[in-house]
């Protein structure tokens, strides 16, 4: 493609490198960017420095944060009782969207893969346990894994179990079963089997 200034083009080339968006895309941007008020393109300029530059991990749960603690942890409305532990911040996103859970979380910063040499020293895993002997032995009564129900989602499930039956905390883990608007015919036989067997009575 040729680029009518070599300013444009760097610009096409870098905007193209985030996940997601082709060449195509990255022009549309960056043309969009040109017409908009330079100190607009600044703002947002300064806002992705930031971003990455002051961006930190909570102390606590190792989300993403502004400061030692995030806005979860700091906060005296979550109920401290329950902790749900994730692989990465996007679960703490997706979770939050649905206004459902209360808690505060634990990100894992990944999963056990052997295939990719993770293991478990890989992960926040002695942070956590760490987490139920200090400050928050005694008030937590509830983890939950809220894992993907893939075979390393599993793996690390079972991994987390084994290593917190010593705390006597209720261990559970997220539903599995048809999604809501689903047909059953399309489900796969793991996901309706496991609907099956986690089925809940009508109230």
């Amino acid at each position: 493609m040729e680029y009518p200034s070599k300013l444009i083009e760097d610009a096409v080339n870098e905007v193209s490198k985030l996940p997601g968006i082709g060449k195509k895309t990255a022009l549309r941007l960056v043309l969009h960017l040109l017409k908009r008020d330079e100190e607009q393109t600044e703002t947002l300029a300064n806002a992705l420095v930031a971003v990455r530059s002051r961006t930190q991990y909570c102390k606590k749960c190792h989300n993403l944060a502004d400061s030692d603690l995030c806005t979860i942890c700091a906060s005296h409305k979550r109920d401290h009782s329950l902790i749900c532990v994730v692989e990465d911040t996007r679960d703490v996103l997706a979770i939050e969207n649905t206004a459902q859970f209360k808690g505060l979380y634990h990100v894992l910063g990944g999963i056990i893969s052997p295939v990719e040499g993770i293991g478990p020293s890989d992960l926040q895993i002695e942070s956590l346990l760490e987490r139920l002997r200090g400050e928050e032995a005694g008030e937590v009564r509830e983890i939950i894994l809220a894992l993907s129900p893939t075979m390393e989602g599993d793996t690390t499930a079972f991994y987390l179990q084994k290593r917190l039956k010593q705390f006597h905390l209720k261990i559970s883990t997220i539903a599995r079963g048809v999604p809501i608007g689903g047909d059953l015919e399309y489900a796969d036989e793991i996901t309706l089997g496991r609907s099956i067997l986690s089925r809940i009575v009508y109230e």
